[in-house]
């Protein structure tokens, strides 16, 4: 059995890029490749988005591996990439990177939206939102 690769680029303030994390799926035997951006909208709930700041915990780079590795160990997958930022992101930025590899486009489909909902749901990252009347508040928080 070939064990699919996974390439975490980051956990990082640094801007991310969608191709490269394309790039690093590729695979010869792969006729789909799915990827998701999660972007910095100007609303929550109806009201207006300023900006958002993410603010990670050190072990959120190995909680992140260790989403990516447990989606990778579907068969069906051929590469996992994932990055997350963290600091302050203003509207149409990107906070979330996802891509993976399989040979059809159902499972990379549900492949990368396995690993989004996962990272999301398990990564000890927390947003901070700043509305346009000034108030502020945080999502995700323990």
């Amino acid at each position: 059995m070939v064990t699919a690769a996974v390439t975490v680029l980051a956990v990082t303030d640094e801007p991310l890029d969608l191709a490269a994390h394309e790039a690093a799926v590729a695979d010869r035997r792969a006729g789909a490749v799915v990827s998701f951006q999660g972007v910095v909208r100007d609303h929550d709930h109806g009201r207006p988005v300023t900006l958002l700041e993410y603010e990670g915990h050190p072990s959120a780079a190995d909680v992140l591996r260790e989403v990516a590795a447990e989606v990778a160990a579907d068969p069906d997958v051929y590469a996992v990439a994932v990055s997350h930022r963290i600091g302050r992101l203003d509207i149409g930025d990107v906070a979330l990177v996802a891509a993976v590899s399989t040979a059809h486009r159902a499972a990379a489909f549900a492949a990368c939206a396995r690993l989004v909902d996962e990272a999301k749901a398990r990564l000890p990252i927390w947003k901070r939102q700043v509305f346009a009347d000034g108030t502020e508040e945080w999502v995700n928080c323990p």
